[in-house]
């Protein structure tokens, strides 16, 4: 049985070279962790059978036995050690893995089936960031480049689907994986198309050409609701859509007064400002009219289902007169002028959000303009500093986590401030994080990330738009379990 699926951005590229979600759900297909995370964002066991702490800073990781790669090889303690290792050989990544295992000092292999993981101070994230790490073939993926994992060469993994064939921007095609540890796939065969266009997808759904699809706009939402030939699943997801700002130059690209010319200084270093653009857009008005109520007007860095939210920050209030009191009182009583970049298609409605925001700035005096591109181009842009104002979806298992990627001050060595485009830095919230890393008691650990979170949102130094809810559609005659991280794996769609 062949089914057929299509998602906006899903690529394929080499393991531990580009952490972006549509990447990682391309390669969960073909490649497995030691730490699978379910539906409802937890840790369960994947490669590890049960786990231990041996000691406040060792980890112990009991191998399941007999599992093997797609070429019929063993799975062992020597992959799991080659994996850990290869993030840190990937030069130039763009979206670098590192942080996931750098908080790792030593790691020593029992024998073929255990290994233990040395972290320099207790650390409690370490299961989450395992999660993130796929587990490749030390045999196949020794000195093995893009191509090679492309070609199928060097794709072996010990996940639920073969690699057959990778189409570059066209399609992924897969071969239920017949030896795979876990519950085996229902399908023999399936297709991932790459289809980044709405309408694109919509169609192929309608016409019969795809049985399932994600990311669905929500302009398209209430005619499928409606069509007896088709299913929706829905459900609040961890994503949560920013703009990241400018603070660290001077003179960023594309901010400068209404004529053109460049500003005595950055704007967006002052937090008057910040504050006076996040008091001009009207949440309330985005979720209904841009997300049509098919998203929750966001105060935090993670939605209310995830650990770490605070419930006592809330969406900042619409305040368009507020906005431009602020911005007189910074020195910018007319306003300036400004480009937000964001992709368009890569997020739910991502250019109309884009152009909303624009016309809410426009309002208190911001001269706006909006340019989107595809995601592909996007996201190497925006890493490369390109932007001075720019869209994010974020998602994480934890407020601490998210704070890490978003807002930590970027650190190579520690792997933190890995998505902080804008460079915020504030040293008590990275102790407070630190220390939070450093705390086994849960309860301890959630505490200090509240605090972490509301010291740093204070500054304003995103601006928080909001949570988004994830559907798929999919015909009327298979089923599947939303996922809180959105993801959309083939083999859990099942037959209804």
């Amino acid at each position: 049985m062949q089914r057929r699926g299509a998602a906006p951005g899903i690529c394929l590229a080499p393991p531990h070279f580009l952490n972006v979600a549509p990447n990682n759900i391309a390669a969960w297909h073909v490649f497995d962790a030691l730490v699978h995370v379910d539906a409802n964002a937890r840790l369960a066991p994947g490669l590890t059978v049960p786990w231990r702490s041996i000691d406040p800073t060792t980890w112990e990781f009991k191998l399941r036995k007999g599992v093997k790669f797609h070429d019929g090889s063993d799975f062992s303690a020597e992959d799991v050690l080659f994996s850990l290792e290869r993030p840190a050989t990937l030069p130039a990544s763009p979206g670098p893995f590192t942080g996931f295992v750098k908080p790792i000092t030593a790691k020593k292999i029992v024998d073929p089936w255990t290994i233990q993981l040395k972290t320099a101070a207790p650390y409690a994230m370490l299961l989450s960031d395992l999660n993130s790490i796929f587990i490749v073939s030390k045999k196949a993926a020794t000195g093995a480049g893009t191509e090679d994992f492309n070609s199928g060469k060097a794709a072996v993994g010990t996940g639920p689907f073969k690699l057959v064939r990778f189409v570059r921007g066209e399609r992924i095609e897969l071969a239920r994986n017949d030896t795979y540890w876990g519950a085996k796939p229902v399908w023999d065969k399936v297709t991932l198309r790459i289809l980044p266009a709405d309408t694109a997808r919509i169609t192929a759904l309608l016409a019969g050409d795809l049985d399932a699809i994600e990311n669905i706009p929500t302009a398209d939402l209430t005619r499928l609701k409606a069509n007896p030939k088709f299913r929706l699943e829905q459900k609040v997801s961890w994503r949560t859509m920013l703009l990241h700002l400018d603070q660290y130059r001077d003179h960023p690209p594309y901010l400068t007064d209404k004529a053109g010319k460049p500003l005595a200084k950055n704007p967006f270093r002052d937090a008057r400002v910040r504050l006076a653009l996040s008091k001009a857009i009207n949440r309330t008005a985005v979720v209904e009219r841009v997300m049509e109520g098919f998203a929750i007007a966001a105060g935090n860095v993670v939605s209310p289902a995830v650990f770490g939210h605070v419930a006592a920050l809330k969406a900042e209030g619409y305040d368009p007169e507020g906005a431009k009191k602020l911005l007189a009182e910074a020195g910018y009583p007319d306003g300036f002028a400004l480009t937000l970049h964001a992709p368009n298609n890569r997020y739910v409605n991502d250019e109309q959000l884009a152009q909303a925001v624009a016309q809410m700035l426009a309002r208190i005096g911001i001269q706006s303009k909006v340019e989107t591109m595809p995601a592909s181009v996007y996201f190497a842009k925006a890493r490369a500093g390109e932007f001075a104002l720019a869209l994010l979806g974020w998602g994480s298992f934890s407020g601490d986590l998210a704070l890490r990627a978003l807002l930590a001050t970027p650190s190579a060595d520690k792997g933190y401030g890995a998505w902080n485009w804008g460079r915020y830095s504030n040293p008590k919230v990275d102790a407070l994080l630190e220390q939070g890393f450093t705390t086994l008691d849960e309860a301890k650990r959630e505490a200090l990330a509240r605090e972490a979170a509301t010291l740093a949102l204070k500054d304003v130094p995103v601006i928080l738009l909001h949570h988004q809810l994830a559907t798929w559609a999919m015909k009327k005659d298979i089923a599947y379990n939303p996922r809180t991280d959105e993801y959309t794996f083939a083999h859990e769609f099942r037959p209804k």
